[in-house]
C-alpha cells in the first residue's frame, strides 16, 4: 500500500519538525522572508519518492539518514557543506546526498527537487557479496559520467511516476519490489562504489550449464514472486557472482534479464487466455512486474512481433 504524505507550511518551526520526522533529526536556520515550503511523499515497501519546493535559502545540519538518499535537482541549487567543503549542485544534476551512515550539512537555496530514499539492504540485494566480504558501499556523490547521471535520474522518475504515482500499482508486491531493486541497481551503475569487479576462481568454476538449468527452472516456477539475484543463486546452489558468470558465459545475458523474458512469456500466455472485456493489458503487465505500459509494449513487440493489445483482442 502506498503511503502518501503532504506538507505545506510557512512556519520554520513546523518545517524543522516535519523534516526531522520525515528524514532525520536536523536543525534549520538562516534569515527567511517567505518561509513557504511544499513537500509531498509517496512510499511503498523499501522505497520513497519525495518532491520538495523551497522558496528561500534554508541551512540545515542533520544526523545520518540510515538510508540511501538520491537527489534530482529541477530548479535552484543545493550546496553540500559537509566537512567544511562546498559542493554545489544545480538544475539537471542527480547525486547522492550523503553516505547513509554519516551526518551532513548544507543549504537548500530556493530549490525544487526530488528525493529518492531506499533501504541500504537493497544494495546487497542487487549486488550480493560473497561470505567474508564487506557489504557494498557507495563511495562517491556524483555519477561517473553524464550518461550515468541521466540513467539515474530516469530511474528515479520511473519509480516516482509509474510505480508509486500510478493508481493501483502499489497493490502489486512484485511490481514494487522490482522497481525498488531497479532503483538500487541504477544507483550502483551510476555512482562510485566499493564492489570489486575481479573474478573469484570458485565462482568461475561454478559457472556451468547445470547452474543455468537450475536457475532457469527456479525462475520459471517462481516468476510470480519477488525474486532477487541472491534467491535465484541460492536455488542454483552457487554464489550470485557465479550465477552472473554462468548466464553471461552460456546465454550471453544476465540472470535478471532472463527473468524479465520469463515474465514476459507469462504475460503473453495471460494475454492469450484473458477475456478483453474483463481485463486490460496494463493489469496483466503489472501482474508480472512491468510498471510502465510503454516499456512493456516495446519489450512485447520485440519478442512477439505484435502489440500486446492485439494479442488480447484475439479472444474477442
Amino acid at each position: 500500500m502506498t503511503q502518501s504524505l503532504n506538507f505545506d507550511s510557512a512556519s520554520l518551526d513546523d518545517t524543522e519538525e516535519f523534516l526531522s520526522t520525515a528524514y532525520t533529526p536536523m536543525r534549520i536556520g538562516g534569515p527567511v522572508e517567505d518561509a513557504r515550503v511544499r513537500i509531498s511523499r509517496r512510499a511503498a515497501g523499501p522505497v520513497a519518492i519525495d518532491r520538495l519546493d523551497f522558496g528561500y535559502t534554508m541551512a540545515y545540519d542533520a544526523r545520518d539518514l540510515g538510508q540511501v538518499c538520491l537527489i534530482s535537482m529541477h530548479d535552484g541549487t543545493l550546496a553540500d557543506l559537509t566537512g567544511g567543503r562546498e559542493e554545489v549542485y544545480g538544475p539537471g544534476e542527480t547525486f547522492l546526498l550523503a553516505p547513509p551512515d554519516q551526518p551532513y550539512r548544507g543549504e537548500v537555496r530556493a530549490a525544487r527537487y526530488t528525493i529518492a530514499l531506499f533501504d541500504t539492504a537493497l544494495l546487497e540485494a542487487v549486488a550480493p557479496t560473497a561470505p567474508g566480504e564487506e557489504p557494498i558501499r557507495l563511495t562517491g556523490h556524483r555519477p561517473v559520467d553524464h550518461a550515468a547521471a541521466r540513467q539515474l535520474a530516469a530511474a528515479i522518475a520511473y519509480v516516482g511516476d509509474h510505480v508509486l504515482g500510478a493508481p493501483g500499482a502499489d497493490a502489486h508486491e512484485l511490481l514494487v519490489g522490482t522497481a525498488a531493486r531497479h532503483l538500487a541497481a541504477a544507483a550502483l551503475a551510476a555512482l562510485p562504489h566499493s564492489a570489486r569487479d575481479t573474478a573469484h576462481r570458485a565462482d568461475s568454476t561454478d559457472a556451468t550449464p547445470g547452474t543455468v538449468r537450475r536457475a532457469v527452472a527456479f525462475m520459471e516456477s517462481h516468476a510470480d514472486r519477488d525474486l532477487t539475484l541472491g534467491r535465484i543463486a541460492a536455488a542454483a546452489h552457487v554464489t550470485p557472482r557465479a550465477l552472473q558468470y554462468a548466464f553471461r558465459r552460456h546465454l550471453d545475458t544476465t540472470p535478471l534479464a532472463h527473468l524479465r523474458r520469463v515474465r514476459l512469456a507469462a504475460a503473453h500466455r495471460d494475454l492469450l487466455a484473458a477475456d478483453p472485456r474483463a481485463t486490460t493489458v496494463t493489469e496483466i503487465a503489472m501482474r508480472w512486474g512491468f510498471a510502465n505500459p510503454g516499456h512493456f509494449a516495446a519489450h512485447y513487440r520485440t519478442a512477439y512481433r505484435t502489440a500486446p493489445s492485439t494479442t488480447l483482442r484475439l479472444r474477442s
